[in-house]
C-alpha cells in the first residue's frame, strides 16, 4: 500500500509559519513565559497571570501569538479573545468554541450559553410586548433593582454585560423574591437572564477543571485588554478570588495584553499572582537584528529606519519590508512604505484597504474595485503577508492602528473626493449586509440582533467618515433607537462615533462619542443619562426629540418612576403632537394607574394618527378587558389580530376574554394559536392551563404549567395556578403544597392566600382557612370573594366543598383588583 501523501497546509498555516519565522527579539519575554511552564504550580516562582502592557505598535499582539504557540508546545489547551468579545458571555463563548475545535468541548457551558442567547432573544420579544403593559408595582421594581445591585448583577462600571434591564427581571419573574426564591433548579434558571456572570462562571470553572485534568496546561489569552477591562476587570479579579466561583485548576495560566497598568482597585491584592511584563520599543540591537534578518544591511538605510520607526516593532517590520532610500528626512513611515512598493496598484490597494475598520475578502473587493485601475491579483492573500495586517480572533482582519491611522490621514488629506467616494462605497456594501440581516426580524428588535447591529454601525461609521456634519443626525437618531431597544449594547454605537471622529479628524464627532461613551459607561444598563445628553445638546428634529423622550419614559416606567415617565410622554406629545408612540405609551402608564378614560383618550389619538398600527388597537382591547368591558374588548382584539396576524398577544388577550365570557373552547383555540406563533409565550401557557382545567384536561393543564415554569422559573403565579389544577380535581393536600410554595415566593400574594383558604376549608382545616382569608383581606381590602367567604365561615362556620371556581374568575383572578399572575401583555 503506497504511503499516504502528507496533508496539504492551508494558506493561513503558511502565512502563520512565515510570521513566526520572521519573529525576532523579545527573547527575554519569551524566556520568562516558557520558563513558567517548567515550574510546577506549587513553586513560588510560578505565575498564574501574565500582563503584557505597552503603547500601540509595541508588539503585544505578536508576542501573545508567540506565547500561545509556546504554550501549545508545552501541551497546553489554549483559547484567545480580543475586544470583539466585550462581555463575559461573549468571552466564554469564544473560549468554548476554541476548546471544541481542539477536541475539548465544554458541553455544560455550551448548553447554558445557548439557553442564555435564547433567553435574551425571548426577553427582547417580551420587552416589545411589555412596553405597553402595566408591569409590576414601583415597589417591586425598586426592590428588584436594589437587590440586583446588592447581588452584583449590575457592575459598578459598565453595562449589564450580556444581561437585561433589572426592571425587566422584576417584570418577568415577579420581583426579586421570585428570581431568587424557589428550588435550586429554578434559582439557576431565573438568574441566567438577571445575572449571567454569576450563573455562567461557576459552570465555566467546573468545566475548566474537568478538561484541565486531561491536559498538562490550560492557557487563556485576552488581547486589547484596554478596550474590555471595564467589562471584564472585576470578573477576572473575582475569578481568582478563592471560593467566589469555585476552585480554578492549578495548571491554568491567564495572559492579558493592554496598553495600561492593571487597575489596582481590582488587582492590588492579587499582585503576587501576576507577572507584569512591560513592553518597550525594540532596542537598537533588536531592531538591527530584525533588519538583518530581512536583508536590510546598508548602514544609511538602517539608520533611517531606526529614526523613522522609533523602535516600534510594527513599523520596523513594515519599513524592513520596504526600506526605501535614505536621506528623505520628512518622509513618514507610511509614505516610506508606499514609496518602497514599486507596484502602484499595490500601493493604492494597501491604502484603500485601510479604510474599513475590519475587512474580509468581499470588503476588499469593495474598497479596491477589481474592475478599476488598481486591480491586484491575489490581493486578499497578499495583504495577509504584510506585517501590520492581523487576523484577530473574531475572524475579520484589520490593520494595526499605528499604521492604519497615518494611512487614513494620508488619504483624507491627499484626496478628499476619493476619501468620500470610497467611504460611500463601503457604506453601501455594509447597508446591503444590514438589509440582508434584517430579513425575518421584527423591526422593533433589530438592534438586539448582533449581525444586523454590527453592519448598521459600520454603515454609520463610513457615512460619518465621508460626511461628518450631514451624517451626524442619522447617527444620533440611531443612538435613540439602540438606547430604546438594546441599551446594554449602546457603547458600541458611542465607540463608532469616537472612531469616526478620530479617523475623519472631526472634533464634533470625537466630543459626542466620548461624552456618550462616558454617560453609558457610568450609568450601567439604564439609558437615561445618554438620552438626557441627546435631549439637551443635540439638534434633533421634533420627531427625533419625541422618540428620545418616549425611550426615556419607558426606561423610567420600568424603574417605577411613573410620574417622571408621564412627564416625558407629555413632553414628547408637546414636541410632536403626532407621535403615536408617545400617546400609546402615556396610555399604558395611565392604565396602570387605573385612569382608564384618560388612557382611552390617548389611544383614540394614537389610532387617529396611525389607524393601521396594531399595537395601539391591541392596547385598546387590553384596556377594555381590564375595565371589564369584555364584549367591546372582544371586538377590538378581533381588529388587532386582523391588523397583525403574526402578533400572539391579541390572541392571548382574546382567549382570556372568551374564557371569562364562558366560551372555553374558543378560548382554547385562541391560546393554541397564540402559543403556535410564540412558543415561549409563558403568560398564554398559564392561561391555557386554566382553560384545560375547565375542559377536564388536568394533564394538559399541568404540562402547560411545567413549560411555563421552564420559561419563567420561580414565579409565584405559576405555583398558584398549579394549586388551582390540583384543587379543581380534589387533590387538596397537593394544592395546599403548591400555594405554600407560591407564598414562599411572594408572601403578599393575596390571591394565593384566598385559594389556599378554599383548599384548607375543603380539608376541614377551618381555623387555618380563616387566617388565610384574614391575611388576604389585609393585603387587599377590596378582595370581594375573600370578604364574602370570610363572613360565611364566621367564628363557627363549617367546611364546604364549594369555593372560588377553578381557573379564571371574573377578570384575571379571584378578584378584579387582585389579578392572578400577570396580564396578557405583561409576559
Amino acid at each position: 500500500m503506497p504511503p499516504s501523501s502528507p496533508r496539504r497546509l492551508s494558506l493561513q498555516q503558511i502565512v502563520e509559519s512565515r510570521r513566526r519565522a520572521a519573529f525576532v527579539g523579545r527573547e527575554a519575554e519569551l524566556a520568562v513565559f516558557r520558563t513558567n511552564f517548567t515550574l510546577p504550580p506549587e513553586d513560588p516562582r510560578h505565575r498564574f497571570v501574565f500582563h503584557v502592557r505597552g503603547n500601540a505598535g509595541v508588539g503585544k499582539t505578536s508576542l501573545l501569538r508567540e506565547w500561545r504557540q509556546a504554550a501549545e508546545e508545552f501541551g497546553a489547551l489554549t483559547a484567545a479573545a480580543d475586544e470583539s468579545a466585550d462581555s463575559v458571555p461573549d468571552v466564554l463563548a469564544a473560549f468554548a468554541a476554541q476548546f471544541a475545535e481542539q477536541g475539548r468541548p465544554l458541553k455544560a457551558l455550551d448548553r447554558l450559553l445557548t439557553n442564555h442567547r435564547r433567553a435574551l432573544h425571548e426577553a427582547a420579544g417580551r420587552l416589545a410586548a411589555d412596553n405597553e403593559s402595566a408591569g409590576p408595582s414601583p415597589g417591586a421594581l425598586a426592590a428588584a433593582q436594589a437587590g440586583l445591585l446588592a447581588a452584583g448583577a449590575i457592575p459598578v462600571v459598565g453595562a449589564l454585560a450580556g444581561g437585561i434591564d433589572p426592571a425587566v427581571v422584576a417584570r418577568g419573574a415577579g420581583g426579586l423574591r421570585a428570581v431568587f426564591g424557589g428550588r435550586a433548579r429554578q434559582l439557576e434558571e431565573a438568574r441566567l437572564l438577571a445575572e449571567p456572570v454569576q450563573v455562567l462562571t461557576p459552570v465555566f470553572v467546573a468545566e475548566l477543571d474537568r478538561v484541565a485534568d486531561a491536559v498538562p496546561w490550560v492557557a487563556l489569552f485576552l488581547d486589547t485588554y484596554e478596550r474590555t477591562a471595564p467589562q471584564l476587570d472585576r470578573w477576572l479579579a473575582d475569578l481568582l478570588t478563592p471560593g467566589r466561583y469555585g476552585e480554578l485548576p492549578a495548571n491554568l495560566v491567564l495572559t492579558l495584553a493592554g496598553q495600561r497598568r492593571l487597575d489596582p482597585a481590582h488587582w492590588g491584592d492579587r499582585g503576587r499572582l501576576v507577572a507584569d511584563v512591560p513592553l518597550r520599543p525594540f532596542t537598537e540591537e533588536e531592531a538591527r537584528q530584525l533588519l538583518h534578518e530581512r536583508g536590510v544591511v546598508a548602514e544609511p538605510v538602517v539608520r533611517e529606519v531606526l529614526r523613522l520607526s522609533g523602535g516600534l516593532p510594527v513599523l520596523v517590520s513594515t519599513l524592513a519590508a520596504n526600506p526605501g532610500a535614505a536621506g528623505e528626512a520628512n518622509a513618514t513611515a507610511v509614505e516610506r512604505f508606499l514609496a518602497g512598493e514599486s507596484d502602484p496598484a499595490r500601493r493604492a490597494a494597501a491604502l484603500a484597504c485601510a479604510l474599513p475598520r475590519r475587512f474580509d475578502e468581499d470588503l476588499v473587493a469593495v474598497a479596491v474595485p477589481q474592475d478599476g485601475p488598481h486591480t491586484v491579483p491575489g490581493l486578499y492573500d497578499w495583504l495577509h503577508e504584510l506585517p501590520f495586517v492581523a487576523e484577530p480572533y473574531s475572524g475579520r482582519s484589520r490593520y494595526h492602528a499605528v499604521v492604519r491611522a497615518p494611512m487614513l490621514r494620508l488619504q483624507r488629506t491627499g484626496s478628499p473626493q476619493r476619501w468620500k467616494a470610497a467611504h460611500d462605497r463601503l457604506a453601501e456594501a455594509f447597508a446591503a449586509r444590514r438589509d440582508a440581516a434584517a430579513e425575518g426580524i421584527d423591526p422593533e428588535r433589530l438592534w438586539a440582533e448582533q449581525p444586523w447591529r454590527r453592519a448598521a454601525l459600520d454603515v454609520l461609521y463610513h457615512r460619518l467618515c465621508a460626511r461628518p456634519r450631514t451624517a451626524l443626525p442619522e447617527a444620533l437618531r440611531a443612538g435613540i433607537e439602540i438606547l430604546a431597544q438594546r441599551p446594554s449594547r449602546a457603547r458600541h454605537w458611542a465607540r463608532t462615533l469616537v472612531d469616526a471622529g478620530e479617523d475623519a479628524d472631526n472634533a464634533v464627532l470625537r466630543e459626542w462619542g466620548r461624552d456618550l461613551l462616558a454617560a453609558i459607561t457610568d450609568h450601567g444598563p439604564r439609558p437615561t443619562a445618554a438620552l438626557g445628553l441627546l435631549l439637551t445638546r443635540a439638534e434633533l428634529t421634533d420627531r427625533d426629540r419625541a422618540a428620545a423622550l418616549v425611550a426615556r419614559a419607558w426606561d423610567r416606567f420600568r424603574a417605577g418612576e411613573l410620574e417622571a415617565a408621564l412627564s416625558d410622554h407629555g413632553r414628547a406629545i408637546a414636541v410632536d403632537p403626532r407621535s403615536e408612540r408617545a400617546h400609546q405609551g402615556r396610555a399604558v402608564i395611565l392604565r396602570s394607574l387605573g385612569r382608564y378614560e384618560e388612557a382611552l383618550a390617548d389611544l383614540d389619538r394614537a389610532e387617529e394618527i396611525a389607524p393601521a398600527w396594531a399595537w395601539a388597537v391591541r392596547e385598546r382591547g387590553e384596556t377594555y378587558r381590564r375595565m371589564g368591558r369584555l364584549e367591546e374588548a372582544l371586538t377590538v382584539l378581533d381588529r388587532a389580530h386582523a391588523l397583525d396576524p403574526s402578533d400572539a398577544v391579541p390572541l392571548g388577550s382574546r382567549g382570556l376574554v372568551r374564557h371569562v365570557l364562558g366560551r372555553p373552547e374558543e378560548a382554547l383555540d385562541d391560546f393554541d394559536r397564540a402559543i403556535a406563533l410564540w412558543p415561549e409565550y409563558a403568560w398564554a401557557l398559564v392561561r391555557r392551563s386554566r382553560v384545560r382545567t375547565v375542559l377536564g384536561d388536568p394533564v394538559g393543564a399541568l404540562a402547560d404549567l411545567d413549560r411555563a415554569e421552564e420559561l419563567n422559573p420561580g414565579r409565584a403565579g405559576t405555583e398558584g395556578e398549579r394549586g388551582e389544577v390540583y384543587r379543581a380535581t380534589g387533590r387538596y393536600e397537593e394544592a395546599v403544597a403548591c400555594y405554600d410554595r407560591a407564598l414562599a415566593l411572594d408572601p403578599d400574594y393575596a390571591w394565593a392566600h384566598g385559594s389556599r383558604a378554599a383548599a384548607l376549608e375543603s380539608l376541614g382545616r377551618i381555623p387555618e382557612a380563616r387566617a388565610d382569608l384574614d391575611r388576604a383581606l389585609e393585603l387587599d381590602p377590596g378582595y370581594a370573594w375573600a370578604r364574602e367567604r370570610r363572613a360565611r365561615l364566621g367564628p363557627g362556620g363549617g367546611p364546604s366543598t364549594s369555593g372560588p371556581p377553578a381557573g379564571a374568575p371574573p377578570t384575571d383572578g379571584p378578584s378584579a383588583s387582585t389579578p392572578s399572575p400577570g396580564v396578557p401583555s405583561a409576559d
